[in-house]
């Protein structure tokens, strides 16, 4: 199925912005693309082409689509963040993961990877990360199931997310979650990465703030947040949320960059008593200037947000390559009954090894 120049073909779904297809457009053949999200879809078609399609992935006939070698996505995680309830499975939008599971049949690439929040693996109270493991595992997946923290792979933002990756039972490969990279002495921090961002053109616009609220961040220090303002002071911001009015600290990763929520959750800069610029938010994800994001300021927010960091992505797509040059092993009619699911599940986490142990 690759090209004669040897490079997988991949299929991108709820691609957003395309941060995950970043770390994979070098050595993969990305050949469609798919998102909702208007914005989204116009920032993709400026930075990688015209191949994605905009629409409802529900509506997709995905016989219809060229075969490809390896499907990539994260499918909508609102309903699973830690910041928001997590109703998970119960609602429309954590049911999107089924169009993946339904694409992923109806391909059988040799390869899927699957992202989502950290929170995916307690909603519902386990049932969530249990079904949408079944969905997959019986389609004939080996599955490998972990959290990552973005800045072991030289993000500069402490970013948790989970990665489901599945490979195809007849297939000689065995991915293991990549080794991190750097470790909390040496993680890339926010003033490394935001130096020169001044001198980049665009995505750099300040958004305007109130008068009273740039007066609170004076009273913030860097690193600190609302707590940080004293109570006896007219700017004091009652709330529980501990990213609320948060500033960056220069000499350490960002915190999670979240892609909604009001003006207190913006991301404030180190020094400068103001929201950080959609820019500064794209090099926190390792974006390169070069990327260029279409929309208002509050919907490349919101893509920025909710994308995968290319720096990251670039990791994986790395570590898959062996993937394709693997040979085939079996028939895939010939493969193991995978009923049993569970027992071709790989993790590092308690709560996946639990759904192992449960049928061994």
């Amino acid at each position: 199925m690759t090209k004669q120049n040897g490079k997988p073909k991949l299929i991108s779904l709820f691609s957003g912005c395309g941060g995950l297809d970043w770390g994979f457009k070098d050595d993969y053949e990305i050949i469609w693309a798919n998102d909702f999200d208007h914005a989204a879809c116009q920032t993709y078609a400026r930075n990688f082409g015209p191949h994605i399609v905009e629409g409802n992935i529900a509506d997709i006939d995905f016989s219809d689509i060229p075969d490809a070698d390896i499907i990539t996505g994260g499918f909508p995680c609102q309903d699973f963040s830690m910041v928001y309830k997590r109703e998970g499975l119960e609602t429309d939008r954590g049911n999107l993961y089924k169009q993946f599971v339904r694409a992923v049949e109806i391909k059988k690439p040799k390869v899927f990877v699957a992202e989502n929040v950290k929170g995916l693996l307690t909603a519902n109270r386990g049932r969530a990360i249990n079904q949408i493991s079944k969905d997959f595992g019986k389609l004939g997946y080996r599955l490998n199931i972990n959290l990552y923290n973005f800045a072991d792979y030289g993000v500069p933002q402490l970013r948790e997310r989970v990665l489901i990756v599945g490979i195809r039972h007849d297939i000689d490969f065995y991915f293991e979650k990549p080794k991190p990279l750097y470790s909390p002495n040496n993680y890339k921090t926010a003033g490394e990465a935001l130096k020169g961002v001044e001198k980049v053109k665009f995505n750099n616009e300040h958004q305007k703030i109130k008068d009273k609220t740039r007066e609170m961040l004076k009273l913030i220090p860097e690193g600190g947040n609302f707590a940080s303002i004293p109570k006896d002071s007219p700017y004091y911001v009652k709330g529980m949320i501990s990213h609320v009015y948060r500033r960056l600290d220069r000499n350490k990763p960002s915190t999670t960059i979240i892609a909604g929520g009001g003006g207190g959750t913006w991301g404030y800069h180190f020094e400068e008593p103001r929201p950080l610029t959609n820019r500064e938010r794209a090099r926190l994800f390792g974006y390169p200037d070069n990327f260029v994001f279409e929309g208002t300021i509050t919907e490349v927010r919101k893509q920025i947000g909710n994308s995968v960091p290319p720096i990251a992505a670039r990791v994986i797509a790395d570590s898959l390559l062996p993937a394709f040059k693997a040979e085939t092993i079996i028939a895939i009619n010939q493969r193991d009954n995978f009923d049993d699911y569970q027992k071709h599940i790989q993790s590092d986490l308690p709560e996946i090894k639990n759904l192992v142990l449960a049928v061994n």
